[in-house]
C-alpha cells in the first residue's frame, strides 16, 4: 500500500480573515501613498476622488495577483498560514 499524506487544507476561516486583511492593509498604505503624492491626505487620514482612486483600486489588484501568482501568497496568508497547497 502507497505511503501517501493527506495534505491537510488551511480553515477557511484562516483565509477569510487573510484576505479582509489584506485588503486593509493594501487599502490604507497605497492609498496613503497615493494621496501624499497626489495631494489628498487630510487631517483625519485620505481622501481620493477620480483618476487617484482609480490608481489605488488598480494597485490593489495587482498586490493580490502579484503576491498570489508570483510570491507564493500574500503577507497576511503567510502569517495566519493561510495557503492552499
Amino acid at each position: 500500500m502507497p505511503d501517501t499524506e493527506a495534505v491537510k487544507q488551511p480553515a477557511t476561516w484562516r483565509i477569510v480573515i487573510a484576505a479582509i486583511f489584506d485588503f486593509l492593509t493594501a487599502f490604507f498604505v497605497f492609498g496613503y501613498i497615493i494621496a501624499s503624492i497626489f495631494g489628498g491626505r487630510t487631517e483625519d487620514g485620505f481622501k481620493l476622488n477620480g483618476p487617484p482612486a482609480l490608481l489605488l483600486f488598480a494597485l490593489i489588484f495587482a498586490y493580490f495577483i502579484v503576491f498570489n501568482r508570483y510570491l507564493g501568497g500574500t503577507i497576511w496568508k503567510r502569517i495566519l498560514r493561510a495557503r492552499r497547497p
